[in-house]
């Protein structure tokens, strides 16, 4: 579904190209005469309306923004390349990672560790994971994501989709147990999972810009999903607030929580942080970039690779 609408978008993004470039090509100025010229700037013109769509996200998770630590302040340098960055992020996902959504396949023996369940977040589908997928390839770690549907769903309708890929998952591998990375929305769909499906199936759970406590900009959002993510007057959705409640202490320490203090769709911020788990902050990376920052990306393998090492020392003691 995602796939289509994005090819759908695609599509009106061309038109609107060739449509401006024909329109700059009817001025009366001798150096639009060139065709080239035109479609280029044309191009441009597209290029910078998307651009001018990033900077106000930024500029609302700022306004709603938590304060943001010293340690992760940035300079005029610094603010640069989070923009750049997250708008470039964007760009790919939206104009090629999602339109053919697919990840790099690894044979279900070539690991000994724990197999990933890779969820994604809102309006999203599993191709938002094309690099973390080709860097868990080359790690070895066997995975797999599914495509929630439909887009704007009540979170816990999509559930049994989730529970579905964690059978199959551990089906293919033989594994116990999966582990869980879901980005943004994602991860309050591994909560509601546990919530439901309780922990028996699941070893650990990495949320990557997840809005644990909601985020303001979800509440002109569309769908139940959106409002269920929402902050009305300024406190958590009674849907976040029910699901905090029902998870006892020992529950969040199966959590990790990874999240930028510069999360242009997560406002305030430290929504991120979840109370319990293991919480790691970082600066400089945009909401979309997080799956594709090198810092993010091996930061998750090294999570994973801990609790796979634990789990395996575990399960070897019961063997003894």
């Amino acid at each position: 579904m995602i796939a289509r609408l994005l090819k759908g978008l695609m599509l009106l993004q061309v038109l609107a190209v060739l449509g401006l470039a024909w329109l700059l090509l009817q001025l009366p100025v001798a150096s639009w005469r060139a065709p080239l010229l035109a479609l280029l700037l044309a191009l441009a013109i597209v290029l910078a309306a998307r651009a001018i769509l990033v900077l106000h996200h930024f500029w609302q998770s700022r306004h709603f923004g938590s304060p943001v630590p010293p340690a992760f302040r940035l300079d005029a340098a610094g603010a640069a390349r989070l923009f750049f960055g997250e708008f470039l992020a964007g760009l790919w996902t939206s104009s090629w990672g999602m339109l053919r959504p697919r990840l790099t396949p690894l044979d279900a023996q070539a690991s000994s560790g724990l197999p990933v369940l890779l969820i994604h977040g809102y309006v999203c589908n599993r191709g938002y994971w094309t690099q973390l997928s080709r860097r868990f390839a080359q790690a070895g770690i066997v995975h797999d994501a599914l495509d929630l549907e439909p887009i704007g769903a009540d979170i816990d309708s999509v559930l049994p989709q989730v529970q579905c890929a964690v059978q199959a998952l551990r089906a293919r591998t033989g594994a116990p147990q999966v582990i869980l990375v879901a980005h943004s929305m994602g991860g309050l769909v591994a909560r509601a999972y546990l919530r439901q499906y309780g922990v028996q199936d699941i070893a650990h759970v990495i949320t990557v810009g997840t809005p644990h406590h909601g985020t303001v900009l979800a509440n002109l959002g569309l769908g139940r999903n959106a409002r269920q993510m929402s902050r009305p007057h300024g406190q958590p959705h009674s849907w976040l607030a029910q699901l905090a409640a029902s998870e006892p202490t020992e529950l969040r320490a199966r959590f990790t929580s990874i999240y930028s203090h510069h999360d242009n769709i997560v406002a305030p911020q430290d929504s991120a942080c979840l109370p319990g788990a293991r919480n790691l902050a970082f600066g400089g990376i945009g909401h979309v970039a997080l799956a594709s920052d090198a810092r993010i990306l091996d930061r998750v393998i090294e999570e994973i690779t801990i609790v796979s090492e634990v789990t395996n020392a575990i399960s070897r003691v019961h063997s003894d």
